[in-house]
């Protein structure tokens, strides 16, 4: 098929690496060096803390900043953690919801200081509360007035930057919570229509303004192991997305109808076994988002090879760029027109989807639309059931991961097999050196301007005027990430989401030997204790992802234990008063920020203080380096990715209480 003259081809798609860590410097140096190697846009990671809208110096930050992305108290954080970037130039995203105004404020701030027009600006903000509710566990305030927030932005990008995507309806996280393809789907395209619906009926958004705002609107989608099953979602998504901007809201341009989304593929599934298969589950997931040219993915950002044992390297993320680098430029799959359309089997798989999709819509229309369904947790029951039946799937081994329930044979890694562990570990001094900065900047500032911002902005969001232009001139007055929360906690104060455990104590037939052998576990153990066994799950720190507690809670109860779980971002105070209050057997920790030589010493101590003689567990990513240092701490057991089996998890908690009973 080759001719004299080379093909045309089209062009690449946007290549991003997520990332930041430690501290605004260190994160600016790891993006240029990217830049350098040849990725075309910026994706910023945040830290917990700058996510969940805390300074780092609250209590609620410790251990966790710069853990999973970069903390940014104010705007020197910012301007540190840009410097020498061309905003005028760069396509930057910013993964962050919450505190999605205050961040783009910031970045706003930063481009005046460099003399940059906001109309040059182009990026994304993520900007997207639903999913946090359901799955990543990042929000501040309640659903309503989450939405209102979430089309501030929406607005005002659209009048003052319109080159940005001011809302990136995500169902990324959705997958990584157990989404089935229909779920996942489905959900975020209630979410889409919510928010049009939402901004639609704003009195400062007219009819072109709208139009303008279906174009802009991105999604940011998830990519597993199943390939052609992604693939056919994301045709099937698109079309869908076209038909309801046309019908539903008329809008008649196409250009405005398009299906733009960005990726990340799966981290769902990649394993701590044997991590160097990830390196082809990578390559294989992101043939489902660049393979079907009407479908392809506008931006893609690739998960490491090591994010299953902790931070990656630089070098790991130079290894998933060069992956993204060889299928544009080496390979011939830009240089064709759709391979896809015209196949009956594409055909018949889409049509199946797509009316799985409308009738999943027609359920969460049932329950009185997207934000009813959140705040009654309709929706995230389904997500936690969708959850369990693909971690029964892996366990039974109908569903086969290999190296985890197949082949798990090995020789050792060489991959990890070195001084580091085959990850980045943050220096314990970056929290510590970025609340002394943080606690320097405050002293710096002019605090009568300071005060000032922060009535107005107040003003501002009691009247209900748009909170974005007083939030930057709260930027350029040196307010900081946590002052800027404080006022809208104020407002319209917290909330804390449905967790979505729904269970019954009958065994699953698709497991039913297993748990009724666990079981009789539980029940033998109960007996000897006196009582049931009761298990209290704990999530300390400001880690939202409560997938894997929400597990090992319907899981237990299955088992027969009784099940203590009060949902995310507590502190170690709460947890050990509700341990007292309760009087359970065993805490069992869900940390998976990777804080937890920080926050378990925390819970020791306040458990320790109320007398509780409860053993403690802790779960998540954990290194090989850290489970004895946590061992000599007083935790009795710790569980890692590898632990996959959840009822063998349970029995050996179970076997550990009726051995010192």
């Amino acid at each position: 098929m080759s001719t004299s003259s080379p093909p045309r081809r089209d062009a690449p798609w946007v290549m991003r690496t997520y990332s930041g860590h430690s501290s605004a410097a260190a994160s600016n140096r790891l993006y240029r060096d990217n830049l350098a190697r040849g990725q075309t846009g910026l994706s910023i990671a945040f830290d917990l803390p700058t996510q969940t809208g805390y300074d780092s110096d609250h209590p609620l930050s410790l251990g966790e900043v710069g853990k999973v992305g970069v903390p940014i108290s104010h705007i020197e954080d910012m301007a540190t953690l840009l410097d020498g970037i061309p905003l005028g130039q760069m396509n930057t995203s910013m993964t962050i919801n919450a505190t999605a105004p205050w961040l783009l404020a910031l970045y706003i701030a930063v481009a005046e200081r460099q003399g940059v027009s906001r109309k040059d600006l182009s990026g994304t903000t993520q900007n997207d509360l639903i999913k946090e509710f359901l799955s990543r566990g990042t929000y501040m305030l309640p659903p309503g007035p989450s939405l209102a927030v979430q089309s501030d932005v929406i607005a005002f990008t659209t009048r003052e930057l319109p080159a940005w995507n001011p809302v990136n309806i995500c169902s990324y996280h959705l997958q990584e919570a157990g989404a089935t393809p229909v779920i996942e789907v489905s959900y975020a395209l209630a979410n889409a229509f919510m928010v049009l619906d939402a901004v639609r009926a704003r009195p400062d958004v007219d009819d072109a303004q709208f139009a303008s705002i279906c174009g802009r609107i991105s999604f940011f989608v998830n990519a597993g192991i199943r390939f052609i099953e992604e693939m056919v979602k994301l045709r099937v998504m698109g079309r869908l997305w076209d038909e309801a901007l046309l019908t539903r809201y008329g809008i008649t341009d196409p250009k405005l109808r398009r299906f733009r989304y960005g990726v990340q593929v799966n981290s769902l599934g990649l394993t701590e076994q044997q991590p160097e298969n990830n390196v082809y589950r990578i390559a294989l997931e992101m043939l489902g988002v660049v393979l079907s040219k009407s479908a392809r993915a506008r931006a893609v950002q690739l998960p490491a090879w090591n994010e299953a044992l902790g931070l990656p390297r630089p070098f790991d993320q130079q290894w998933s760029l060069r992956l993204q680098q060889i299928m544009a430029y080496e390979t011939d799959l830009l240089e064709y027109g759709d391979l896809f359309d015209g196949s009956l089997e594409v055909a018949r798989l889409e049509a199946v989807l797509a009316q799985s999709v409308s009738d999943e819509l027609a359920w969460i229309a049932a329950r009185g639309g997207v934000l009813h369904a959140v705040e009654s947790g309709a929706m995230k029951e389904r997500l936690v059931s969708a959850n369990s039946d693909r971690l029964r799937r892996i366990e039974s081994g109908e569903q086969i991961a290999v190296g985890v329930n197949r082949w798990t044979e090995s020789v050792p890694s060489p991959l990890v097999d070195n001084d580091d562990g085959g990850i980045l570990k943050v220096d314990v001094s970056a929290e510590r050196d970025q609340v002394s900065s943080l606690v320097a900047f405050r002293q710096s500032r002019d605090h009568s301007r300071v005060t000032s911002a922060l009535s107005d902005l107040e003003s501002a969001i009691r009247s209900g005027k748009n909170l974005m232009e007083p939030s930057i001139a709260a930027a350029h007055a040196g307010v900081t990430t946590g002052e800027w929360s404080a006022v809208l906690r104020k407002v319209h104060g917290e909330w804390r989401a449905p967790t979505g455990i729904v269970v019954s104590n009958a065994p699953k037939p698709s497991l039913s030997s297993s748990l009724t052998e666990g079981r009789q576990v539980v029940d033998a153990v109960s007996h000897k204790l006196g009582r049931r066994i009761k298990l209290l799950i704990g999530k300390p720190g400001l880690d939202g992802h409560s997938n894997g507690a929400e597990q090992i809670a319907v899981r237990a109860m299955e088992l027969g234990m009784e099940v203590v779980y009060e949902g995310i971002r507590l502190t170690p105070e709460q947890i050990a008063a509700a341990a007292e209050e309760e009087g359970v057997h065993a805490v069992g920790l869900s940390i998976l920020s990777g804080s937890h030589m920080a926050l378990v010493p925390g819970v020791i101590a306040a458990l320790q203080s109320r007398g509780v003689t409860a053993r403690l567990i802790v779960g998540g990513i954990i290194p090989e380096s850290d489970k004895q240092p946590l061992h000599e701490l007083g935790v009795a057991l710790v569980f890692t990715p590898s632990d996959f089996d959840l009822t063998k998890n349970l029995v050996r908690i179970a076997e550990l209480l009726g051995a010192e009973a």
